[in-house]
């Protein structure tokens, strides 16, 4: 019911800055809490960032302090702001909305997301 497209990836060099973002259709994101997940060639996905539908903000701690998460209502987006970023942030970045959960931690479980978006590669080089 809900679209979801990234866009914004692209080849940065380590310490450079990327900004990516995350465009919904069909629903506004108002009533979402949508997370951004990477995944590495040969791992899982991983959990990036969050916002809440309440716009509470959750990072990792591998990117926190320098990923910043925000939603703009107005367009319907929500974006990930990377800085400082460094070569082991190379993936594939996927972003995904999740509607209302009781569940303390549910931005950390891909389970809690009903939309994905397709992806799209960040590469960081030394």
């Amino acid at each position: 019911q809900v679209q979801l497209v990234e866009s914004g990836g692209g080849l940065v060099q380590a310490g450079g800055s990327l900004s990516l973002s995350c465009a919904a259709s069909g629903r506004t994101l108002s009533g979402y809490g949508v997370g951004w997940f990477r995944q590495a060639p040969g791992k899982g996905r991983e959990f990036v960032a969050a916002i809440s539908w309440g716009d509470s903000v959750y990072t990792a701690d591998s990117v926190r302090g320098r990923f910043t998460i925000s939603r703009d209502g107005a367009k319907n987006t929500v974006y990930l702001q990377m800085d400082s970023l460094k070569p082991e942030d190379t993936a594939v970045y996927y972003c995904a909305a999740a509607g209302r959960s009781s569940e303390s931690a549910w931005y950390l479980s891909i389970y809690e997301y009903e939309a994905w978006g397709r992806g799209t590669q960040v590469t960081v080089s030394s």
